[in-house]
């Protein structure tokens, strides 16, 4: 049996074969490695977008923690004015109210033999408190007192003013009579309180009047 020699051509043609073979493997790697330098370039941008919105959302909360932190202050800062106001209230009562209601009611024929601050009375469940007390032998006045005097302030004091005899019985035997007074009082708050039969004193430059006409006739519990 002959074997055919492979010929000069035939060699020729193989070689140029593998030649285009190398070549499209060339290609093939230089693309894969394109792909792969793409990759990387897209995952390291990644990278970079993710750090990025991590510092982001790292300087968010930074912000959040502030801001909360300032609302901390500013509660802080609204407590300690409702402390004042609370400061500013008793001040009011003590430096105001207080030495006025004696000149006051007994310009209008009450007289004044004592005067109480902050009376607090608890039995059988029930309490009141009374911001002042103003007492003689025949009339117990009850004063309630409010930086800004509202209706709601004057009917809770309608309803305080009906356990006085109650909840202090070594005053049953007197007329409970009541006042309100306030730094601030709407004229419409002024006009209930006088329908209601309440003296109403009220801040007027620096002392304390009766708004009340000379024709008013309090309301006796």
């Amino acid at each position: 049996m002959s074997t055919v020699q492979p010929t000069f051509d035939d060699i020729w043609r193989l070689f140029q074969e593998t030649r285009l073979q190398f070549q499209e493997t060339r290609l093939q790697f230089q693309e894969t490695r394109l792909q792969f330098q793409e990759t990387e370039r897209f995952l390291k941008e990644q990278a970079q977008e993710t750090d990025r919105r991590f510092q982001e959302t790292d300087r968010r909360f930074q912000e959040t923690d502030r801001r909360s932190q300032e609302t901390d202050r500013k509660i802080k800062e609204v407590t300690m004015n409702i402390g004042r106001l609370g400061n500013k209230l008793g001040d009011f009562v003590e430096e105001m109210v207080r030495p006025a209601a004696v000149r006051l009611f007994q310009e209008r024929g009450i007289a004044v033999h004592e005067v109480h601050r902050q009376v607090v009375a608890n039995r059988r469940g029930a309490a009141i408190e009374v911001d002042l007390l103003v007492v003689n032998d025949e009339d117990v006045v009850a004063i309630e007192c409010k930086s800004t005097l509202s209706v709601d302030d004057v009917n809770e004091h309608l309803a305080r003013l009906g356990k006085v005899k109650e909840l202090l019985p070594s005053y049953a035997n007197k007329r409970v009579l009541g006042a309100v007074s306030g730094m601030v009082i709407p004229d419409h708050v002024a006009a209930y309180a006088y329908r209601q039969g309440l003296f109403v004193l009220a801040q007027s430059g620096d002392s304390v009047v009766i708004l009340n006409d000379v024709h008013f006739q309090p309301k006796a519990w």
